[in-house]
């Protein structure tokens, strides 16, 4: 699964939240999270990129790309 940062960044902004409020709620490290916003981290574990969406409160698909098949 590939993480699109630039959704992750935008719902987490629309959300009024801040890298350390996300990095407390997903125990991720704060510039891992920042990383990922910027696409610098392209194979995150699964379960990394679904701790982010459950304290972003969507679902999966909402930060995600589309694989190709």
């Amino acid at each position: 699964m590939r993480p699109n940062g630039q959704a992750i960044r935008a719902i987490r902004r629309a959300q009024h939240m801040g890298l350390r409020a996300l990095q407390e709620l997903t125990g991720l490290n704060r510039g891992y999270l920042s990383r990922l916003e910027r696409g610098h981290i392209h194979e995150p574990d699964d379960e990394q990129v679904r701790k982010v969406a459950e304290a972003l409160h969507v679902a999966l698909d909402a930060i995600t790309h589309k694989e190709k098949t």
